[in-house]
Protein backbone atom coordinates (compact mmCIF):
# COMPACT_ATOMS: atom_id res chain seq x y z
CA UNK A 1 0.00 0.00 0.00
CA UNK A 2 1.55 3.21 -1.29
CA UNK A 3 1.65 5.93 1.48
CA UNK A 4 1.19 9.56 -0.25
CA UNK A 5 2.14 12.89 0.46
CA UNK A 6 -0.38 15.41 1.37
CA UNK A 7 -0.23 17.36 -1.45
CA UNK A 8 -3.01 18.74 -2.77
CA UNK A 9 -3.52 16.36 -6.01
CA UNK A 10 -3.15 13.62 -3.45
CA UNK A 11 -5.63 14.87 -1.58
CA UNK A 12 -8.31 15.55 -4.51
CA UNK A 13 -7.38 11.90 -5.71
CA UNK A 14 -8.49 10.95 -1.38
CA UNK A 15 -11.56 12.90 -1.82
CA UNK A 16 -12.86 10.45 -5.04
CA UNK A 17 -11.78 7.54 -3.44
CA UNK A 18 -14.46 8.91 -0.73
CA UNK A 19 -17.00 9.38 -3.05
CA UNK A 20 -16.42 5.67 -4.66
CA UNK A 21 -17.37 4.22 -1.60
CA UNK A 22 -13.75 3.66 -0.93
CA UNK A 23 -11.93 3.79 2.73
CA UNK A 24 -8.86 6.67 3.17
CA UNK A 25 -6.50 6.42 6.38
CA UNK A 26 -5.57 10.00 7.72
CA UNK A 27 -3.99 12.29 9.91
CA UNK A 28 -6.38 13.93 12.97
CA UNK A 29 -4.78 16.00 15.78
CA UNK A 30 -4.17 13.34 18.04
CA UNK A 31 -4.24 9.72 16.14
CA UNK A 32 -4.94 8.37 12.41
CA UNK A 33 -8.05 7.79 11.61
CA UNK A 34 -10.29 5.76 9.57
CA UNK A 35 -12.17 7.89 7.00
CA UNK A 36 -15.37 7.42 4.69
CA UNK A 37 -18.44 8.77 3.03
CA UNK A 38 -20.63 8.58 6.39
CA UNK A 39 -23.80 9.03 4.44
CA UNK A 40 -23.01 5.76 2.37
CA UNK A 41 -24.26 2.64 4.03
CA UNK A 42 -21.95 0.05 2.06
CA UNK A 43 -18.80 2.38 2.99
CA UNK A 44 -19.56 2.19 6.65
CA UNK A 45 -20.44 -1.57 6.65
CA UNK A 46 -17.17 -1.89 4.76
CA UNK A 47 -15.55 -0.09 7.65
CA UNK A 48 -17.16 -2.02 10.67
CA UNK A 49 -15.50 -4.83 9.03
CA UNK A 50 -12.44 -3.31 8.38
CA UNK A 51 -11.94 -2.97 12.10
CA UNK A 52 -14.12 -5.74 13.82
CA UNK A 53 -15.77 -3.31 15.37
CA UNK A 54 -19.21 -4.27 16.87
CA UNK A 55 -22.57 -2.57 15.63
CA UNK A 56 -23.33 -1.97 18.99
CA UNK A 57 -20.70 0.75 19.31
CA UNK A 58 -21.00 4.50 17.40
CA UNK A 59 -18.56 6.29 15.28
CA UNK A 60 -17.66 9.78 15.33
CA UNK A 61 -17.50 12.04 12.02
CA UNK A 62 -14.99 15.11 11.37
CA UNK A 63 -16.88 18.04 10.06
CA UNK A 64 -15.30 20.77 7.93
CA UNK A 65 -16.78 23.83 10.74
CA UNK A 66 -19.51 24.09 13.01
CA UNK A 67 -21.56 25.44 9.93
CA UNK A 68 -21.43 21.79 8.67
CA UNK A 69 -23.79 21.16 11.71
CA UNK A 70 -27.02 22.65 10.65
CA UNK A 71 -26.87 19.42 8.02
CA UNK A 72 -26.34 16.57 10.76
CA UNK A 73 -27.47 17.64 13.85
CA UNK A 74 -31.30 18.28 15.10
CA UNK A 75 -30.45 20.89 17.53
CA UNK A 76 -27.39 23.19 18.80
CA UNK A 77 -27.82 23.74 22.47
CA UNK A 78 -26.39 26.92 24.05
CA UNK A 79 -24.25 24.66 25.63
CA UNK A 80 -22.43 23.55 22.96
CA UNK A 81 -22.00 26.59 21.10
CA UNK A 82 -19.48 27.93 24.13
CA UNK A 83 -17.41 24.69 23.87
CA UNK A 84 -17.08 24.78 20.15
CA UNK A 85 -16.40 28.86 20.21
CA UNK A 86 -13.18 27.81 22.85
CA UNK A 87 -12.28 24.29 21.50
CA UNK A 88 -12.92 23.79 17.78
CA UNK A 89 -10.71 23.16 15.55
CA UNK A 90 -8.86 21.01 18.31
CA UNK A 91 -9.42 17.37 20.28
CA UNK A 92 -13.26 17.83 21.67
CA UNK A 93 -15.79 15.26 20.03
CA UNK A 94 -19.99 16.62 20.41
CA UNK A 95 -22.61 14.55 20.78
CA UNK A 96 -25.67 15.59 19.70
CA UNK A 97 -29.10 14.57 18.49
CA UNK A 98 -28.54 13.52 15.03
CA UNK A 99 -31.27 14.65 12.01
CA UNK A 100 -32.74 11.25 10.68
CA UNK A 101 -30.67 10.84 7.80
CA UNK A 102 -28.00 9.62 9.89
CA UNK A 103 -27.15 6.21 9.37
CA UNK A 104 -27.88 4.02 12.81
CA UNK A 105 -24.73 2.41 11.98
CA UNK A 106 -23.21 5.41 12.63
CA UNK A 107 -25.85 6.08 16.22
CA UNK A 108 -25.41 2.29 17.03
CA UNK A 109 -29.34 3.01 16.76
CA UNK A 110 -28.54 5.91 19.66
CA UNK A 111 -30.03 9.04 17.39
CA UNK A 112 -27.12 10.68 19.04
CA UNK A 113 -23.87 11.65 16.80
CA UNK A 114 -20.58 12.98 17.93
CA UNK A 115 -19.14 15.50 15.93
CA UNK A 116 -15.68 17.05 16.04
CA UNK A 117 -13.56 19.74 13.77
CA UNK A 118 -10.50 18.50 13.92
CA UNK A 119 -7.05 20.87 14.09
CA UNK A 120 -4.73 18.95 11.94
CA UNK A 121 -3.34 20.90 9.26
CA UNK A 122 -3.67 17.64 6.71
CA UNK A 123 -7.07 16.59 8.37
CA UNK A 124 -8.57 20.53 7.47
CA UNK A 125 -7.16 20.48 4.24
CA UNK A 126 -8.66 17.42 3.13
CA UNK A 127 -12.26 18.28 4.69
CA UNK A 128 -11.93 21.33 2.92
CA UNK A 129 -11.74 19.73 -0.62
CA UNK A 130 -14.25 16.98 0.16
CA UNK A 131 -16.58 19.67 1.10
CA UNK A 132 -18.77 17.01 3.31
CA UNK A 133 -18.38 15.04 6.46
CA UNK A 134 -16.21 11.71 7.14
CA UNK A 135 -15.64 8.95 9.50
CA UNK A 136 -13.15 9.94 12.30
CA UNK A 137 -12.35 5.95 13.99
CA UNK A 138 -9.16 5.36 15.08
CA UNK A 139 -6.98 3.53 12.10
CA UNK A 140 -6.79 0.52 14.26
CA UNK A 141 -8.51 -2.66 14.37
CA UNK A 142 -10.77 -2.26 17.69
CA UNK A 143 -9.09 -3.17 20.80
CA UNK A 144 -5.53 -2.34 19.46
CA UNK A 145 -3.10 0.49 20.07
CA UNK A 146 -4.12 3.77 18.12
CA UNK A 147 -1.93 4.67 15.46
CA UNK A 148 0.72 7.51 15.45
CA UNK A 149 2.69 6.97 11.87
CA UNK A 150 1.02 6.04 8.67
CA UNK A 151 3.69 2.91 8.93
CA UNK A 152 1.76 1.84 11.56
CA UNK A 153 -1.78 2.18 9.58
CA UNK A 154 -0.27 -0.12 6.73
CA UNK A 155 1.03 -3.03 9.29
CA UNK A 156 -2.82 -3.10 10.74
CA UNK A 157 -4.32 -2.76 7.22
CA UNK A 158 -2.18 -3.45 4.37
CA UNK A 159 -3.80 -3.50 0.89
CA UNK A 160 -7.25 -3.58 2.74
CA UNK A 161 -7.36 0.05 2.35
CA UNK A 162 -7.69 2.79 -0.82
CA UNK A 163 -5.10 5.11 0.33
CA UNK A 164 -3.47 6.16 3.07
CA UNK A 165 -2.66 9.92 3.66
CA UNK A 166 1.06 10.97 5.24
CA UNK A 167 1.43 13.47 8.05
CA UNK A 168 3.99 12.32 9.95
CA UNK A 169 4.34 11.10 13.21
CA UNK A 170 1.95 12.26 15.84
CA UNK A 171 2.10 12.81 19.32
CA UNK A 172 -1.27 10.21 20.31
CA UNK A 173 -0.80 11.08 24.06
CA UNK A 174 -4.94 11.25 24.66
CA UNK A 175 -8.05 10.94 22.36
CA UNK A 176 -10.23 13.38 21.72
CA UNK A 177 -12.65 14.53 24.87
CA UNK A 178 -16.04 13.61 24.18
CA UNK A 179 -19.08 15.40 25.98
CA UNK A 180 -22.38 14.77 25.13
CA UNK A 181 -24.75 17.76 25.15
CA UNK A 182 -28.04 16.19 24.24
CA UNK A 183 -29.85 17.02 27.54
CA UNK A 184 -28.89 20.44 27.51
CA UNK A 185 -25.93 20.36 30.14
CA UNK A 186 -22.70 18.26 29.53
CA UNK A 187 -21.64 14.57 30.18
CA UNK A 188 -18.44 13.46 29.61
CA UNK A 189 -18.44 10.20 28.21
CA UNK A 190 -14.30 10.26 28.01
CA UNK A 191 -11.45 12.14 29.48
CA UNK A 192 -9.29 13.01 26.72
CA UNK A 193 -6.87 15.88 25.57
CA UNK A 194 -9.02 18.13 26.72
CA UNK A 195 -9.05 18.12 30.93
CA UNK A 196 -11.85 17.99 32.83
CA UNK A 197 -10.52 21.16 34.47
CA UNK A 198 -10.80 23.38 31.35
CA UNK A 199 -14.59 22.31 30.93
CA UNK A 200 -15.07 23.28 34.23
CA UNK A 201 -13.89 26.89 34.15
CA UNK A 202 -15.72 27.33 30.92
CA UNK A 203 -18.73 26.13 32.11
CA UNK A 204 -18.85 27.66 35.76
CA UNK A 205 -22.59 27.77 35.87
CA UNK A 206 -23.79 24.29 33.75
CA UNK A 207 -23.88 20.85 34.93
CA UNK A 208 -20.90 18.49 34.49
CA UNK A 209 -21.16 15.24 35.08
CA UNK A 210 -19.90 11.42 34.29
CA UNK A 211 -21.80 8.46 33.11
CA UNK A 212 -21.12 5.45 31.74
CA UNK A 213 -22.89 3.95 29.09
CA UNK A 214 -22.11 1.19 26.93
CA UNK A 215 -24.34 2.36 23.65
CA UNK A 216 -22.50 5.41 23.65
CA UNK A 217 -18.60 3.97 23.32
CA UNK A 218 -17.09 5.99 21.06
CA UNK A 219 -13.52 3.72 22.37
CA UNK A 220 -11.62 1.81 20.23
Amino acid sequence: MPIFLPTYDNLKKASAVLKKGGIIAYPTETFYGLGVDPFNEDALKKLFELKGRGFDKPVSILVKDENALASIVEEIPSVAKRLFKRFWPGPLTIVFKAKKNISDILTASTGNIGVRVSSSPVAKKLLDIIDAPITATSANPSGEKSPVTPQEVERYFGDKLDMIIDGGELEGKLGSTIVDVTEGSIKILRQGEIPEEKLYRLLKNSTISDYADKRLDYTD
